[in-house]
């Protein structure tokens, strides 16, 4: 508690602070002769790093401090707060006019010895400047202490640390870690060397034993490399260890391990705290041991982590953050998981800071008698002290100023002297480092200069914007006045204007204008003058610029550039081609007025630019010369017309005049309007704007014109093509004056204090104003009282009524006038003096009904006369102060609401609250400005809800046959969760199949799915669950099997699509009782479809791409609403494209009436082209795409334009689309064709023998040389019997492949058919026999006295024979 004392002096610093006039340090230019004769007091311009570490094999150290300063600095440096005498000491020299030390070492010595804190000091006669405090040391590399390490011996599957505990070296040494080959240790999930250099096994292999280890620290200084002795490890296995028998998938060699769950090597304990340093880096390790290896995830409690900024490194066990700040302070929760469980460790970060400025001292420098101050503020963690030296020494030692004062981080000047100069020293500091900063305060006194070069002549274009310059210094800083030829008072005001600086603006240069300007600056110590010449010049113009021509080869051509400019400027008119200048001579001649150029040829084709050039301005235009081949010209495409020309005034009147006008060459393009505009020089000279638009068969019109007003006219000819240049202006045409036409806009009254009126209008345009000295009559009195008007005359935009009681009506009218008279009377408006704060409070505010996202409140009014204003609102402030969910942080972000009711027992539905959270709020009651004072107060909490979907959800493909799921909590759970509950069904094309439910416990997030067979695909349905039910859906799908061929290994993870929200909600399922909390194995039942709940719809933009091989719709998010929602809004949403080449199916869903019609708008990515087509119902099918395109769709309805969905971007598919089929391949056709050619030939062979009494060949024997023809082709489609090895890999030969040819033939129903050596028993006593495709299957028969005799089934597909001899 601070005595009576200390209330006073900060009260009396407070009152300093405010009341205190500063006057802003002088600038002091840098021009050299005023740098030359200025006294300065030094400033430290170079100076060492604060830790400022050498190595010791140097010859030479230096310690850096240069300074500046006039007189020139001279230099001394202390050493542990000690003065150093450089000249005692042979080794140490300091450099010639520099401060900066050399310490040689050449004849011996040891960099140790001068090992301290050195600091600099720069004097003048102005004062004394300090260096930082440099800290110098010598690096170090000590050797690593000898010892023998005895063989580690482990267990095979146990944990491990080998220690590396390296010597102190400045700085650090890196460590690393090899074997006795110099090959470095591998490192992985399983073996990595921690932050403190120590190398851990989470589980230590039999193959670990076969290497020995030693660490490695490398010192950067020295650039040496030490080693400490090598650990030899001895693994024990409870089996014999086969080193052949390793491999990646089974590293234990089928060898029975005993399994552990996670526990930590590093950290130690369930929570540790690390603090850091704000900017610096932030590392955070955790390092699991375990059987199988740990994976490690982070997360940060009570937020997310930061991904800008946060970097996982050493395989997740060590989390960075560069750069850090305040706001990443918190817990971080490291978690280490294997499937025997998991383990967690809580980090908590603390950021400090050392100081950092938040205002650093500058220089000072002022004149004699003038204030000023010097302000040091930094901020830190600690909150770090202030202290002040002057000229190196506190600022308590020295001797007591009655012309400053020393209020904490501030210094007060005051009324300086010439004796006040000196250097200040400003040090802030806490316990983790200081900042020190040099200002110097230097009393100037300097008689008036001119710094600018001595009488210019400045020569200027009429009618523009000039700036007259006379830089001037002195201290205290002079009065500078303008004159004009000596004569008058100074030049500011009206059409000039004085800037601090020195410079004289002119707005508008006129001839009037010229002359010899004088400037005078003058002080209390003297004056100094210079003078400026203006010379006022017409600008250099084209009157007369080229035209595109079009020229027969060798004939001539000619281009026009007629010139105008000031007679006392001297011009120079050259041409261009091409941008390229051209060299005149020969076939070019350019003369005056033109260029010529002879004999054209098609070289000459181009665009020639004539640019004419004076002094101080310039101007150019451009034409295209086109060659002709022959004297026929050809067809020319249109252009822009010409511009009017000789433009003529006539039948004056007071507010009209004939505009007359020659039109231009129209360019084979009809004029289809001329624009008139018009320039005036009284309120915007130099600005054309737009009168009146005429017909084009027009040259002729009368312009209706505004009083008061100084005209010139120019005419635009418009035709299809574009627009032409403007004509040259017109003569000028000044109307007569008149009152005003026009009445002021926007007049209202309103009070910006409570015991006011501020009656305000929008002025008179420029051109309203009809004459000059425009003014407006503004008259006023109280509503219904009777009273007399009050009236006032003012040139401004408003009047302020004062003194008026609170919120009162007013009756206000206004009038504009000039002089020339009064314009017409404004109607009668009603306007109110000032608002006050509202007396009264509303009362006993109370909660009757509270669900989880609105409560009902009551209240008692107000009464509203209490308001004092008029009545706006009674607002609520309300804030959500806790969660109910143990654990959880929330935003305590104060919000409001209003309510508008006047009725005697007002009350109102407060909604978008969050379920299952405590809240707070308070009533006031509002007018436009002010608020009463608060109600009383109400806590509340509300009611447990369904929970948000799951903040992610992800698939991955951890092999051919498993899905791996994984989600996290959601970020508001609206109450305590007891679960999830996935819902998913197998995609088959279009249609789903049967529904399948899983449920889980809250703390698991992750399931594994294994799939039937390797193309299944499946859309799932993620919810979380409280006691009242299922929360929101979020949805996901895995991809075609199609887009997942290469796996390579089954330990890499596939990420597949994005996450998104389901479109459709999931029924909503009894509510499940409370899960144990012991682990029950997840459950799997079928349920029916009930009806889902009300959505509204919240859409996203989505982008598909039509393959060649897949289509697939495009997803539109949804999101549940409260179903307490009586009038829900119109909207669309699940709006899907599936896309085809040159056509694509469109669906979406709507809640508008079923008669309502559609837009669909089409955006075609490449060009922008906009197409719209009026629907009725969806779907639809838009037609007329272009192949392989990009396209932007989105769906609004044609009554209410508002209501739309969110753009969908799709993309058509390619119009062809080149699939290798085989049947088509012509290495494949002409193999078939030699099969078939030499079954024929066998054929005929046996049909002979047979005619002749002969043997045939055996049908086996055919069965099987078709075979081995067909199944020799390894890069043919395999059969559907086809294996695949345990590998994945797929073989090409079946158990048929490895038989001898037999000689019968398997039958596509598995019957065989005994061969004999005669055809006479088949094909012709029996009926052939054909399968359902009616090929033959009876190609063999045994006699009719034989009993058919079954064959071996076969995998193997129906020969080509059979094909064959069915084709027969």
């Amino acid at each position: 508690m601070l005595g009576k004392g200390g209330h006073a002096a900060l009260t009396l610093m407070s009152l300093l602070l405010l009341l205190w006039q500063e006057v802003v340090g002088i600038e002091v230019p840098q021009d050299p002769k005023i740098q030359q004769d200025l006294k300065q007091p030094p400033t430290i311009i170079k100076q060492s790093v604060k830790d400022y570490i050498v190595d010791p094999r140097d010859n030479t150290i230096i310690i850096e401090c240069e300074a500046k300063g006039n007189p020139a600095p001279t230099f001394s440096w202390r050493k542990n707060g000690k003065f150093v005498n450089i000249g005692k000491d042979p080794r140490v020299t300091m450099r010639k006019r520099l401060g900066t030390l050399e310490i040689a070492f050449r004849n011996g010595g040891r960099p140790e010895d001068y090992e301290g804190e050195y600091q600099c000091f720069a004097a003048n006669d102005l004062g004394v400047a300090l260096s930082n405090k440099i800290l110098f040391r010598v690096s170090k590399a000590p050797l690593w202490p000898k010892e023998e390490l005895e063989p580690v011996t482990v267990i095979e599957g146990s944990t491990l640390v080998l220690p590396c505990n390296p010597p102190p070296g400045l700085p650090p040494p890196i460590i690393f870690w090899m074997d006795s080959n110099m090959t470095p240790i591998p490192q992985d999930r399983r073996v990595s060397m921690g932050l403190n250099g120590d190398l851990y096994f989470s589980n230590v292999l039999a193959q670990d034993g076969q290497k020995d280890y030693s660490c490695n620290a490398r010192f950067n200084f020295t650039h040496t490399i030490q080693q400490k002795n090598p650990f030899t490890l001895k693994v024990q296995t409870m089996e014999p260890y086969n080193q052949t028998s390793y491999n990646t998938s089974d590293p234990y060699g089928g060898r029975k391990v005993a399994e552990s769950p996670p526990t930590f090597l590093s950290p130690s304990g369930s929570e540790s705290v690390k603090m850091v340093l704000r900017d610096e880096q932030l590392l955070l390790e955790c390092i699991a041991a375990g059987l199988p290896t740990p994976t490690i995830k982070w997360f940060k409690r009570g937020g997310d982590l930061p991904a800008q900024k946060v970097k996982f490194e050493n395989y997740n066990k060590t989390l960075k953050i560069v750069h850090v700040s305040e706001e990443d302070a918190g817990e971080y929760v490291c978690r280490a998981i294997n499937h025997l469980g998991s383990v967690r460790h809580s980090i908590y970060v603390e950021v400090k800071a050392a100081p950092y400025w938040l205002d650093k001292p500058t220089n000072l420098v002022l004149a004699p008698e003038e204030n000023g101050r010097l302000v040091c503020r930094a901020n830190g963690n600690p909150k770090p002290d202030i202290q002040w030296l002057m000229n190196g020494e506190p600022i308590e030692s020295a001797q007591p100023s009655v012309n400053r004062e020393v209020l904490g981080d501030t210094i007060l000047f005051h009324k300086v002297l010439m004796e006040s100069s000196a250097v200040y020293q400003c040090n802030a500091s806490n316990q983790h480092g200081y900042l020190m900063a040099n200002a110097f305060v230097s009393v100037l006194d300097m008689p008036p200069r001119m710094l600018g070069p001595k009488n210019q002549l400045i020569k200027v274009l009429v009618n523009n914007r000039t700036f007259l310059n006379c830089p001037f210094f002195g201290s205290p800083l002079p009065v500078l006045r303008w004159f004009k030829n000596g004569q008058g008072s100074g030049l500011d005001g009206g059409q000039y204007r004085a800037y601090i600086n020195g410079t004289l603006e002119i707005k508008r240069a006129r001839k009037e204008d010229e002359g010899i300007y004088t400037c005078v600056a003058n002080s209390i110590l003297g004056k100094a003058e210079n003078q400026v010449q203006l010379e006022v010049k017409e600008p250099t113009r084209i009157i007369e610029a080229p035209t595109n021509q079009s020229a027969v080869r060798r004939s001539k051509a000619r281009f026009h550039c007629k010139v105008a400019s000031d007679p006392s400027l001297s011009t120079k008119v050259t041409w261009t081609k091409d941008g390229e200048p051209l060299y005149l001579g020969g076939r070019l001649k350019k003369d005056e007025e033109s260029l010529t150029i002879s004999s054209v040829s098609e070289d000459d084709e181009g665009m020639y630019t004539c640019t004419v050039k004076s002094e101080i301005d310039q101007d150019s235009a451009s034409a295209r010369l086109t060659v002709l081949e022959d004297a026929s010209p050809i067809p020319l495409r249109p252009d822009r017309p010409d511009p009017p020309m000789d433009l003529d005034l006539s039948d004056a009147a007071a507010r009209s005049v004939r505009l007359t006008w020659i039109p231009g060459n129209d360019h084979r393009s009809p004029v289809t309007e001329f624009l008139v505009q018009f320039e005036e020089d009284r309120w915007e000279p130099g600005r054309w704007q737009d009168l009146s638009s005429f017909p084009g068969d027009l040259n002729s019109v009368i312009l209706q014109l505004a009083p008061y007003v100084n005209y010139q006219f120019r005419v635009i000819a418009i035709n299809a093509v574009g627009r032409s240049q403007p004509s040259r202006p017109s003569p000028r045409y000044k109307t007569t004056g008149s009152p005003p036409d026009a009445i002021p806009r926007d007049l209202r009254g309103w009070g910006s204090k409570k015991d006011n009126m501020e009656i305000t209008w929008e002025p008179l345009h420029d051109l309203e104003r009809n004459g000059p000295n425009l003014q407006y009559n503004v008259w006023w009195r109280r509503k219904d009282s009777g009273d007399d008007w009050t009236n006032v005359t003012t040139f401004q935009s408003k009047y302020i009524v004062h003194p008026t009681e609170t919120y009162v009506p007013y009756e206000i009218k206004i009038q504009a006038r000039n002089d020339l008279g009064s314009g017409p009377e404004s109607n009668v408006v009603i306007g109110f003096s000032g608002e006050d704060k509202p007396k009264e409070a509303p009362t006993e505010l109370q909660i009757s009904k509270v669900g989880g996202t609105s409560a009902k409140i009551h209240w008692k009014p107000v009464d509203l006369s209490s308001v004092q204003g008029e009545f706006k609102e009674y607002r609520l402030y309300y804030s959500r102060e806790s969660s109910l969910v143990p654990g959880l942080v929330v935003s305590k972000e104060k919000k409001t609401t209003g309510f508008y009711t006047t009725v005697p027992e007002p009350s109102g539905i407060l909604k978008d609250l969050v379920p299952y959270s405590r809240y707070q709020m308070f009533m006031v009651v509002a007018n436009n400005r002010f608020e009463s004072p608060p109600s009383n107060n109400v806590i509340f909490t509300t009611e447990e809800d369904v929970p948000d979907a799951p903040r992610f959800f992800r698939i991955n493909r951890r092999s051919l046959d498993t899905l791996y799921l994984q989600w996290g909590k959601p970020l508001e759970p609206n109450g305590i969760l007891i679960g999830y509950q996935l819902i998913y069904h197998r995609v088959n094309g279009s249609r789903l199949g049967p529904q399948q439910i899983q449920t889980f416990l809250q703390n698991e997030t992750e399931f594994t799915l294994r799939l039937p067979d390797r193309s299944a695909r499946y859309k799932f349905n993620l919810s979380a669950l409280t006691k009242v039910g299922a929360g929101e859906v979020y949805a996901e799908e895995s991809p075609h099997f199609t887009n997942e061929e290469n796996f390579t290994d089954a330990t890499d993870v596939v990420k597949l699509t994005e996450a998104t929200l389901s479109s459709v909600f999931s029924p909503t399922p009894t509510p499940l009782p409370p899960l144990p909390p012991t682990t029950i194995p997840p459950t799997t039942s079928s349920t029916t479809t009930t009806t889902p709940l009300p959505t509204t719809t919240s859409t996203t933009t989505t982008t598909t791409e039509a393959t060649a091989t897949t289509t697939t719709p495009v997803l539109v998010t949804t999101k549940r609403v409260d179903q307490n929602v009586l009038a829900p809004r119109r909207e669309i949403w699940n709006l899907t494209v599936v896309p085809n080449s040159d056509y694509a199916n469109v669906n979406w869903s709507h809640n508008l009436p079923a008669d309502s019609k559609f837009v669909v708008e089409v955006t075609l990515d490449s060009n922008k082209t906009v197409t719209v087509e009026e629907v009725k119902q969806p779907p639809i099918n838009l037609r007329a795409l272009i192949a392989g395109e990009k396209y932007r769709l989105r769906v609004y309805s044609q009554e209410l334009n508002s209501v739309s969905s969110k753009f969908v971007i799709f993309k058509t598919k390619a119009a062809h689309i080149d699939q290798v089929d085989i049947a088509t391949q012509g290495w494949f056709i002409g193999l078939m064709c030699a099969i078939a050619l030499i079954i024929l030939i066998l054929l005929i062979v046996c049909f002979i023998k047979r005619s002749r009494g002969g043997k045939y060949p055996s049908p086996g024997f055919l069965t099987g040389f078709t075979k081995y023809l067909v199944r020799d082709k390894k890069d043919l489609p395999l059969d559907p019997v086809d294996q695949k090895d345990q590998d994945g890999s797929f073989d090409y030969h079946s158990d048929e492949d490895n038989k001898p040819l037999q000689g019968s033939q398997t039958s596509l129903d598995g019957n065989v058919k005994e061969s004999d050596d005669s055809l006479v028993d088949y094909g012709e006593g029996g009926d052939g026999q054909f399968n359902e495709d009616g090929s033959f299957i009876g190609q063999y028969t045994v006699k009719k006295d034989k009993d058919e005799t079954e064959g071996n089934e076969s995998s193997e597909a129906t020969s080509p024979v059979n094909a064959i001899y069915s084709l027969a």
